[in-house]
């Protein structure tokens, strides 16, 4: 995708000039997030000492994205960034470009990634073997990692406030802790052989290691080619070959390639799971845990019928 609404570094300083701060609310810490996940963690860890603007928003593909002059401005005005890394905002390279653009690129810049000490997965494309797969957050305990580089990254810039951000952090972590340990219990009833994830975007390779599934899909990764009927056959093929009984849909892809595979193998979709972005505000999946366990729900109910 073209970097087209990205204003050039000769027009920054008109828009910014041109600007008052909209919504920021004074003497708060300016936080802008690449995506929705990484925005209600900051929430939660940073509590009332934040104000967080995510640049993609809830449903939308953070794999490619155009930046909006919002952005532009938030970023530039940014007392601290936010990104997952891991090969996530590497289509078109629009978060490099963004920090070129809004001087947040040097050394000392205070733009975090919020992946930095998780054990990389790769893909297994051909040509793509060196490529990391993004999707680190869909393991609870890369999770509970991404929560703790959030509570780092808010003390180094507001120091002041550290008690409260390590006081949020750890009771957050307490509650993904519990999450974890029992989805774990809860999937370990589930025979072996049922434990087949099939889904739209092979998002999934650290959930599986993780709680113990085997994972499969259409496509790797949504910044590649999607649905194509080579890749369609191929699921088709194996879902035929390995009898599998239930398919997964996630909530920020297109699902016209899925229900292709439906028709074509009479294997029902069962369920919708989120992976690159929460749900709507006030509905099941709108935060980071409550996405999380609406997703152990939706497996474990679909693999247990």
């Amino acid at each position: 995708m073209m970097f087209k609404r990205l204003i050039p570094l000769t027009g920054l300083a008109v828009l910014l000039a041109g600007c008052s701060p909209d919504s920021a609310d004074e003497g708060k810490l300016q936080v802008v997030t690449t995506y929705s996940i990484l925005e209600d963690m900051t929430r939660v860890v940073g509590g009332e000492h934040v104000d967080v603007h995510s640049m993609v928003k809830v449903g939308k593909n953070p794999h490619e994205y155009d930046p909006s002059p919002t952005d532009v401005r938030k970023m530039a005005d940014a007392d601290v960034v936010f990104y997952n890394g891991l090969n996530l905002e590497a289509g078109g390279s629009w978060f490099n470009k963004l920090r070129s653009s809004t001087n947040k690129d040097g050394k000392d810049a205070p733009v975090y990634a919020l992946s930095k000490g998780v054990e990389p997965k790769y893909l297994t494309a051909a040509r793509k073997e060196q490529e990391t797969d993004p999707h680190a957050w869909l393991d609870l305990s890369n999770g509970i990692q991404y929560v703790e580089n959030v509570k780092a990254g808010l003390i180094k810039e507001d120091p002041a406030n550290k008690a409260d951000y390590e006081k949020n952090a750890s009771a957050y972590i307490k509650e993904l802790k519990t999450l974890d340990t029992k989805s774990k219990e809860r999937f370990a009833a589930i025979p072996e052989a049922k434990r087949h994830l099939l889904t739209s975007e092979g998002a999934f390779k650290y959930f599986s290691d993780a709680y113990d599934f085997q994972a499969d899909y259409i496509w790797e990764i949504n910044s590649d080619n999607q649905g194509t009927p080579d890749q369609v056959r191929r699921i088709v093929d194996l879902i035929k070959q390995r009898d599998i009984p239930v398919l997964f849909v996630e909530t920020s892809v297109d699902r016209r390639s899925m229900e292709t595979v439906s028709r074509e193998t009479g294997v029902p979709i069962g369920g919708t799971l989120y992976t690159d972005s929460l749900g709507a505000k006030g509905k099941d999946g709108s935060t980071y845990l409550t996405m999380m366990e609406a997703n152990f729900d939706t497996i474990e109910q679909q693999l247990t019928r």
